[in-house]
C-alpha cells in the first residue's frame, strides 16, 4: 500500500500507551507497526517512557509524564520542546492520534502547525470507566472533552459498530469503522499442554475450567464472577493478566477455586487458551474485546456480556453465547449449559474458529492505510473550500 505517486508514507503516531504495557491496544499498535513496515512506510511513534527504543522498524520516542493517581498504569504524557523537533524534522505525510487525551491533542496541534493531514483513532470508553470507578458524574464532560478533541481530526475511527453509533450519538463527526483482527498465525488451535492445564486449574484437571484474560481492573466487570459461576459444580476460574485491581481481586476471590498465573504471552498465553474449556468475558466496557477473538482462534467458546464492541465478534448460540449484563446470574447458568452439553460446546468451538480465522490482522491494518489516504483527501478538500471561501470574501 503506498501512495497514489509510489512514494511511502511518513506516518507520526502519538500513543497515550505503549509497550511495556499490555492491553488491548498495545497489542493492535504492536500488528500496526508490523504491517506498515512491511508495506515499506516510515514510522515514528511518540509514547510513554520506558518503552523500546524501536519497535518493527519505528523510531518510539519517549515523552514522560506522572502517573495519573486513580490509574498509575497511565500516564499524563506532555511534550517537552524536543517532541515539536522530532514531529517537524520528521516531516509528516500523516498523524494518527491514538486515543487521544494528554499526549494527542498535541499531536493534532503539532499536525496543524505542518500541515500534515490527522486521524484519530478512539479505542477507550473513558465515560463508562468514570462509572465503573464511582466518577460517572463526570461523564459528561468527558464526553465533551474527546468530542472537542476528536472533531478536529480529519478522520476518525472506532472499533465496532456500537461504539461508532455511541460516538455518533455523542456528536462525533467522521466517523468510519475500523475493523479488528488478531494473529491467526500464533492463536491457533492444538492439543492440551497438560502442565499448563494443572497450573490453572490447581491441580484439578479433570474439572471445567473457565479463563478470563485481560486487565485486572474495575471496569471489568469481573468480581461478580465469584458470585455466579462457583454454583456451578466442578468449576474452576483462571484469571489471566494483571492490572490495578489484581491484588483486590486476589483477595475478593480467596478461598474459592481461582488461580492467578499473572501475565501470559506469546505461545504461554496461547497454551492458557487452549487449556480453557470455556472463557468469560464479563466486561460491558469494552469497545471491540479483543482477547474473546483470541480465544475464538483457539477454538475456546465465549461466554460474553451482550454489551459494546464485543457484539460484531460473538453470535449468540452459533459461536459463543451471551448473557444479559443485568443479570449476571446468567453467566453461571450458561458455563453449566457448557460443562453439560458437550456437543454444544463443540458446535460453538468450531464456529467460533471459522469467525476467528476470517478475521486477518494484515487486512485491518491495510484497511487503515486506506484511512490514512482518506484523511489525506479530506484535508485537501478542507484547504481548497478554504482557499475558496477566502477568495470569495
Amino acid at each position: 500500500m503506498k501512495q497514489a505517486d509510489g512514494r511511502p508514507l511518513r506516518i507520526a503516531v502519538f500513543t497515550e500507551t505503549f509497550l511495556p504495557k499490555i492491553d488491548g491496544i498495545v497489542s493492535i499498535l504492536t500488528l500496526m507497526l508490523r504491517r506498515l513496515n512491511e508495506l515499506g512506510h516510515q514510522v515514528i511513534l511518540f509514547g510513554p517512557s520506558g518503552g523500546p527504543k524501536e519497535y518493527a522498524g519505528a523510531e518510539i520516542v519517549g515523552v514522560g509524564g506522572p502517573p495519573l493517581p486513580f490509574y498509575p498504569e497511565l500516564r499524563v504524557n506532555v511534550p517537552r520542546p524536543f517532541v515539536w523537533r522530532r514531529v517537524r524534522d520528521f516531516r509528516p505525510d500523516v498523524v494518527h492520534v491514538v486515543n487521544p487525551f494528554f499526549l494527542g491533542p498535541f499531536g493534532l496541534m503539532f499536525a496543524r502547525w505542518l500541515g500534515a493531514p490527522t486521524l484519530a483513532s478512539f479505542h477507550t470508553d473513558l465515560a463508562r470507566y468514570a462509572h465503573a470507578y464511582g466518577y460517572g458524574f463526570i461523564a459528561p464532560a468527558l464526553w465533551a472533552y474527546m468530542r472537542n478533541i476528536h472533531n478536529r481530526a480529519d478522520v476518525n475511527l472506532c472499533t465496532s459498530t456500537a461504539i461508532r453509533k455511541d460516538l455518533i450519538d455523542n456528536g462525533f463527526k467522521r466517523v468510519r469503522w475500523w475493523k479488528r483482527g488478531i494473529d491467526t498465525e500464533l492463536f491457533t488451535p492444538g492439543p492440551r499442554d497438560e502442565a499448563m492445564r494443572a497450573r490453572l486449574t490447581g491441580g484439578h484437571p479433570n474439572d471445567f475450567l473457565v479463563i478470563n484474560v485481560g486487565r485486572q481492573s474495575p471496569e471489568k466487570g469481573l468480581k461478580p464472577l465469584r458470585e455466579h459461576l462457583f454454583r456451578q459444580r466442578g468449576v474452576r476460574l483462571a484469571m489471566v493478566g494483571g492490572g490495578p485491581s489484581h491484588e483486590d481481586l486476589k483477595e475478593h476471590f480467596r478461598g474459592t477455586p481461582t488461580v492467578f498465573p499473572g501475565y501470559l504471552r506469546g505461545e504461554e498465553l496461547v497454551e492458557a487458551y487452549r487449556s480453557a474449556d470455556a472463557f468469560i468475558f464479563p466486561s460491558t466496557t469494552e469497545t471491540f474485546g479483543l482477547v474473546a477473538l483470541e480465544a475464538m482462534a483457539c477454538r475456546v467458546p465465549v461466554i460474553a456480556a451482550h454489551s459494546g464492541g464485543v457484539v460484531d465478534t460473538v453470535v449468540d448460540g452459533v459461536n459463543g453465547l451471551f448473557f444479559d449484563p443485568a443479570k449476571p446470574a446468567e453467566m453461571g447458568e450458561l458455563v453449566g449449559r457448557l460443562r453439560d452439553n458437550s456437543a454444544l460446546r463443540e458446535d460453538l468451538a468450531e464456529n467460533a474458529l471459522r469467525h476467528a480465522r476470517s478475521r486477518s490482522w494484515r487486512a485491518t491494518m491495510d484497511q487503515l492505510v486506506e484511512y490514512y489516504r482518506a484523511a489525506r483527501r479530506v484535508a485537501h478538500r478542507g484547504r481548497i473550500g478554504q482557499q475558496l471561501s477566502q477568495a470569495a470574501t
